[in-house]
């Protein structure tokens, strides 16, 4: 008699079945003159569609076994795993519902059906559960020849066969009770597409072809599926190499690990709704700020910037540079140079670079950093990486002409978008994760000192 295994990788069910007294040859009328089977555990028994937690069960049994065909057939190369498709469920249930019934002919079916392979079982009610019934279809397996591709004499092997077929990739199944006579019968049916057990000169072909597990699959599904305990493998549709998922609808690019953001939302997972106004300035959508026009400052660019010129560490060609003496994200430490009527340090030039290094390496000896949650001696620039350019960029939108990266950079990986001037490497460019808490330069340019008001 059929005993499973609890296992806490399969909701309480092992899926290497055990083996069964009773030959499948004696499957259908002869059912109903055996004993019922004696259960450790039953489920419960539905007179319409699946449950949730049925269809997920049976979901996870079929993964189960199909990446476990070896031992003792050899291991599938290119066996793909499932998922659970409601449209097959329905075609499914509705033909566990024809009871007596379920075997019509493949070419009567209509022709969107025709692609789909079945397992179909009738049993006295309550002699199995839908779990039992898909090990009972998989223990066919033990005889079945890969090698002969063939079963043995007088034996049926098709239901195990569409279960490791490779390439169906789907999977839907129903249950219904009926009367047959005078015995309540259970139909049991599960639905596959693509279908498998397909024939070649009167003879099906094997349903997988053997090697290393996920050797053989296809560039569309070449990621390797494997099970709690690490065991088998199935090829699958590469679901998130990234390890990250983007937020309110974003679309992952999983070459480029980036979220592209519906309108209104912004941010590495398109987690920040932007709903800014800008008064004076234009909206930046993609940091979900302003940026505000000459003399405004602030978040929507309302403030009327006086210049606090005195306040210049340093000039160069008539712009005045200011260093922070406390530390901030990048896009804090944006806005605070925006809220003093100036941007993020734009560097455009080997002359700029140069002088900006020495300043702050002759700084790092004289002066404190006032903010004691400080994490590196770097201070941020205006760079940043764009997803959607696929560059960095100015804030402005501009691609950078010149740049000072330092040896080995940038080396983004999704991960660090915007650019310090790293101590170590001499002040030249790196580019760093945007919430790491560093010094920033603030710049102010001619035009930006020309227009702002200079206050009483």
């Amino acid at each position: 008699m059929l005993q499973p295994t609890p296992s806490p990788g399969l909701g309480g069910w092992h899926c290497q079945p055990g083996l069964l007294p009773v030959l499948l040859a004696l499957l259908g009328i002869t059912w109903v003159e055996m004993q019922p089977f004696q259960l450790q555990e039953k489920q419960a028994l539905m007179p319409g569609v699946l449950s949730q937690k049925e269809s997920f069960l049976l979901l996870s049994l079929h993964n189960c076994l199909r990446s476990r065909v070896h031992p003792p057939p050899p291991p599938a190369a290119n066996m793909q795993r499932m998922d659970w498709s409601e449209s097959l469920a329905r075609l499914a249930q509705n033909r566990a519902a024809l009871c007596r019934a379920l075997a019509p002919s493949l070419a009567s079916a209509p022709h969107h059906t025709q692609q789909v392979g079945w397992n179909v079982q009738l049993l006295p009610t309550a002699s199995a559960s839908f779990v039992e019934v898909v090990s009972l279809w998989f223990t066919e397996g033990q005889r079945y020849s890969h090698a002969a591709a063939e079963c043995a004499h007088n034996a049926t092997c098709t239901h195990y066969t569409q279960l490791v077929w490779a390439t169906s990739s789907q999977l839907g199944c129903g249950q219904h009770r009926c009367s047959v006579g005078q015995t309540e019968m259970e139909a049991f049916v599960c639905a596959y597409s693509p279908g498998g057990n397909w024939e070649v000169n009167g003879k099906t072909i094997v349903p997988y072809k053997k090697g290393a597990w996920c050797w053989l699959c296809t560039a569309s599904v070449s990621g390797c599926f494997k099970a709690w305990d690490h065991t088998g493998g199935l090829c699958e549709v590469p679901r998130n190499p990234c390890c990250m998922s983007c937020q309110n609808h974003g679309h992952l690019n999983v070459s480029t690990c980036h979220c592209h953001c519906p309108p209104s939302y912004t941010g590495r997972y398109c987690q920040v709704r932007c709903s800014v106004r800008c008064v004076h300035g234009r909206f930046r959508e993609e940091e979900c700020s302003c940026i505000c026009d000459v003399g405004f400052g602030g978040a929507q660019c309302t403030t009327k910037v006086h210049f606090p010129f005195h306040t210049c560490d340093l000039r160069i060609d008539g712009d005045c540079f200011m260093i922070s003496s406390e530390t901030d994200t990048y896009y804090r430490a944006k806005m605070k140079c925006q809220g003093k009527g100036g941007v993020l340090a734009q560097i455009k030039s080997q002359k700029v670079q140069d002088i900006l290094a020495f300043y702050l390496g002759r700084l790092e000896t004289t002066s404190e950093v006032t903010d004691s949650d400080f994490e590196t001696r770097n201070f941020w620039i205006r760079l940043t990486y764009e997803t959607a350019k696929d560059s960095f960029r100015w804030t402005t939108g501009e691609y950078h002409s010149f740049t000072s990266f330092a040896f080995g950079q940038p080396d983004n990986q999704g991960f660090g978008n915007c650019v310090e001037l790293q101590a170590l490497a001499a002040f030249n460019w790196n580019n760093q994760r945007c919430k790491t808490r560093n010094r920033y330069i603030c710049q102010f340019a001619q035009e930006h000192i020309s227009r702002w008001d200079p206050g009483p």
